[in-house]
């Protein structure tokens, strides 16, 4: 039996910060509640469009866009903790004083607001996790980070579900009061991290090194990241609508999908991606970005819950592929003084799909109706898996002016 097979028993090896951070993960990640939700709350509770709900999202996105590259920097010049900490603090007020905002311009002010501070939390997490452990635990490491963050999805947007047939705003309260309650773990919890600033000469990081566009593995990367959001955060943006307004399915069906989901990504991710550690990281990226588009096609040709749930485990096994051979290759070729930036960067391209994949979609949805939708996901979906079958791990080549 090779050590691959035995990943299972390499979490049991990772150090001790590691575990503190999958459990304040799990904390928040338990409360995830209002993004799932965010359109439907918009179309049902304060009656806004479906264009406007999606351009909501797409205020989101945008949000998430300034923090990834702010993100990478603060993190590689204060350390990834104390921009973890503020992230959560933030995000947890804005999230109680959210459901009191009701007319079109201060929400989108507000889920600005709230965007940047919680996405400030998320190219941190990932680059303090490259800090603490060793190259060859990267992996584990990020399995571990994310078995957390699906336990906890398996309970945020499937208890959402039911909630918000009663009342949206206690998913509001709920979200709010598991990411403070994460926020204090990582306050009150003592680590064992030492931030350490690697020498880069003296010289200030100008906004191309932030964004790590001198580095064309990382461009190419990047842009199939973009592509693969685009199809990703339909899941967000046009799935609820579909499933609602065509499918007629409840609320509750939608969440349940994310439990569907999860549970998936618990008991079989780390497993799946011991079978395939040996793969280079162009084929798994490549087919975990066709299984999305595969996925998120096969929703155009639902009349029913069946096909809905038969795509949505398509789509998962996308993602148990794709996301940590994302991660781990860009902590692969990241160096050690901007291992901060690169993960912001690769933030940045997802934060990108998502300032307009959901309002591409809403109106897609809205004007050409579910079938166009879908099959023009597949073929961006399609597009972005051959992106991918080009991405390489050989020496950073470096763009010189």
């Amino acid at each position: 039996m090779t050590d691959s097979i035995n990943i299972w028993r390499s979490l049991k090896g990772l150090p001790r910060d590691v575990w503190i951070l999958a459990v304040a993960t799990l904390i928040n990640r338990s409360g995830t509640m209002v993004l799932p939700f965010l359109v439907l709350y918009l179309t049902q509770d304060l009656g806004f469009s479906a264009p406007r709900a999606g351009f909501a999202l797409a205020v989101y996105g945008a949000g998430a866009i300034v923090a990834a590259p702010l993100s990478g920097r603060l993190s590689d010049r204060i350390g990834p903790l104390p921009v973890m900490r503020a992230s959560l603090v933030l995000a947890g007020i804005l999230l109680l004083i959210f459901p009191f905002v009701r007319s079109f311009v201060p929400v989108l002010v507000v889920t600005f607001a709230w965007s940047l501070a919680t996405e400030l939390f998320r190219p941190a997490n990932l680059a303090v996790i490259a800090d603490i452990v060793a190259a060859d635990k990267l992996k584990p490491a990020y399995a571990l980070s994310r078995l957390a963050i699906n336990l906890g999805m398996s309970i945020g947007p499937a208890a959402a579900g039911f909630i918000a047939t009663r009342s949206y705003f206690w998913i509001f309260v709920a979200d709010a009061l598991t990411t403070l309650a994460s926020a204090a773990v990582l306050i009150w919890t003592p680590f064992n991290i030492t931030h350490r600033r690697h020498d880069d000469g003296g010289a200030s990081p100008s906004m191309l090194s932030s964004l790590v566009l001198d580095d064309r593995r990382m461009v190419l990367f990047m842009s199939g990241i973009i592509l693969t959001g685009v199809v990703f955060f339909q899941v967000d943006g046009a799935l609820p609508l579909f499933l609602v307004d065509d499918l007629h399915l409840s609320p509750a069906f939608y969440g349940g999908l994310f439990s569907l989901n999860t549970v998936m990504i618990v008991f079989m991710e780390v497993p799946l991606n011991a079978a395939t550690s040996h793969w280079p990281h162009r084929r798994g990226l490549a087919l975990g970005a066709f299984l999305f588009a595969v996925g998120s096609g096969a929703f155009g040709l639902a009349e029913g819950p069946l096909v809905v749930i038969a795509a949505m485990i398509v789509w998962t096994f996308g993602e148990m592929l794709l996301f940590p051979q994302a991660a781990a290759y860009v902590a692969e070729i990241a160096p050690p003084a901007r291992r901060g930036a690169y993960m912001g960067a690769y933030s940045l391209a997802f934060s990108f799909s998502f300032a307009f994949a959901p309002w591409l979609g809403t109106s897609t949805y809205s004007h050409f109706g579910p079938g166009i939708l879908w099959l023009g996901v597949f073929v961006v979906g399609s597009l972005s898996a051959l992106i991918m079958l080009s991405v390489r791990a050989a020496p950073a080549i470096i763009i010189t002016e």
